[in-house]
């Protein structure tokens, strides 16, 4: 088993012992399966960062309060900003039997300056402490998820603005049913996107309450100022219950929910360009640099990136209801069971992070094919609704009857293997004797998508004004 090890650490089970800060209790050495077991090294020192800057401002308040004194917290403030520069560095050797990045940390700064560094525990645990970091750290993710979501909301409206005209099929049940513009179709998903960030606001909004200074569970009988704290970090306030402060962890499962349904959008769109790029449609070419070859079919690109894409929501459904799992039956406060928040809250950010990035790339480099939406276009009958409604605008025909004989209209298209507007005016009157020229007018598919002017509609100049509000609304910061 991998074992992580601090420069000069000792092996006598007396050294090992002593070396835990939390080892004055015990008198043996933990079970060296058991160390490996408990430590959350492994993938907590991704928390490193996040760690550094809430001690050196929790220092600050120590000495700020009169509680530690100002050449203690200068020796804690040069220490910690040494350990930062050597775990960027990859200077820094981590101790598996130091259990987390918090002990890592602490036990660095004590060899550092001394007994100095042994009063940065003071009026803080390590469960309000892991809390804190956690919340830093998911900010700082969710504030850049939110970023690559505005950048690709930006590059579909582009395309849209670009596309606002081109016509294609509208489906439902994957069948043609209406026609609208290639445009139209993508600001469907800005709008999905823009949902996607409103409730990332709303989950940091409520995540960015400080839990430092909730100590263990009870708080703290130390003279410690949370306000000074909360202000300095960034956060909005202090948690306003320490046992709640110490074992919320709502804002990870939040977070995760919000995360999904932004996977979800995504593996829509990715299924979409699949299905776009296949050569049974073959309405757009994908960028040869998110496509894949076979390793024997020499002819074959294959839609990699999307596919994943498509997948990926599996992996970040597990991680919620894992961490959901972990959390359903908790009581009050901190339990052991909380180290298993971590890992899913890790592997969302960086998922989704990965899914967003690959479809931005791809969407600004596909090329929409408009002869071959066109064409699938014809086969589809798309104006059938329009003719439908014509005769009941028109020739006065209820609506179930004009539906019948416009079906009527359609088989009668299928017999003679062409489309509605290749069809003669003595072919519909056939079927619709009182039927005059201006019908013709209807089946034509451009006319069917300029009638679309409702608000929300296909409409090319519809399209075009959306496309430019949506960028005032979703670009305007």
């Amino acid at each position: 088993m991998t074992q992580y090890r601090l420069k000069n650490e000792k092996d006598s089970s007396e050294e090992q012992n002593n070396s835990k800060i939390w080892g004055g209790r015990f008198s043996s050495s933990s079970n060296k399966l058991m160390e490996e077991f408990n430590s959350s090294i492994q993938f907590d020192k991704k928390l490193y960062k996040q760690d550094i800057e809430a001690s050196i401002v929790h220092a600050e308040m120590l000495c700020k309060q009169k509680i530690i004194s100002e050449k203690d917290f200068k020796l804690i403030k040069t220490g910690l900003n040494k350990i930062k520069t050597e775990i960027s560095n990859n200077n820094f050797t981590f101790s598996i039997k130091l259990e987390d990045i918090h002990m890592n940390i602490e036990n660095r700064l004590v060899d550092l300056i001394g007994d100095a560094g042994k009063k940065l525990h003071t009026g803080r645990s390590r469960n309000d402490q892991v809390a804190t970091d956690i919340k830093l750290w998911l900010r700082d993710s969710i504030d850049q998820i939110e970023i690559n979501l505005k950048l690709l909301q930006k590059t579909l409206m582009d395309k849209s603005e670009l596309y606002y005209d081109m016509l294609m099929p509208g489906y439902t049940h994957l069948q043609v049913a209406q026609p609208v513009t290639f445009g139209h179709h993508l600001l469907a998903y800005v709008e999905m996107l823009g949902r996607d960030r409103g409730r990332l606001t709303d989950c940091r909004k409520r995540l960015n309450e400080l839990p430092l200074g909730s100590a263990a569970l009870a708080g703290t009988s130390y003279p410690i100022d949370r306000d000074f704290v909360s202000k300095k970090l960034g956060f909005d306030k202090p948690t306003k219950n320490s046992m709640d402060g110490v074992s919320d962890r709502d804002f990870a499962v939040e977070f995760m929910s919000a995360a999904s349904l932004i996977a979800i959008h995504l593996s829509r769109l990715a299924e979409e360009l699949v299905i776009w790029s296949s050569d049974r449609f073959n309405f757009i070419k994908l960028p040869e640099s998110f496509t894949t070859g076979s390793s024997i079919m020499p002819q074959k690109r294959n839609p990699d990136a999307a596919e994943l894409i498509r997948a990926k929501p599996g992996r970040i459904f597990g991680n919620m209801l894992s961490l959901m799992t972990v959390l359903k039956g908790l009581p009050m406060t901190y339990g052991k069971d909380m180290q298993e928040d971590k890992e899913p809250i890790f592997d969302t950010a960086r998922t989704i992070q990965m899914c967003i990035v690959n479809m931005d790339g791809m969407i600004k480099g596909l090329q929409p094919i408009p002869n071959n939406m066109i064409e699938a276009l014809q086969k589809g009958f798309p104006t059938a609704t329009d003719l439908a409604d014509y005769l009941v605008i028109n020739l006065d025909i209820p609506f179930r009857d004009a539906h019948h004989l416009t079906g009527r209209i359609v088989l009668l298209a299928e017999e003679k293997d062409c489309t509605l507007e290749s069809l003669s005016l003595k072919d519909i009157q056939k079927i619709i004797p009182e039927a005059d020229n201006k019908i013709l007018d209807v089946l034509k598919i451009q006319n069917s998508v300029s009638s679309r002017n409702s608000y929300g509609g296909t409409a090319p100049k519809n399209v075009l004004k959306a496309a430019r509000e949506a960028k005032k609304r979703f670009l305007k910061d």
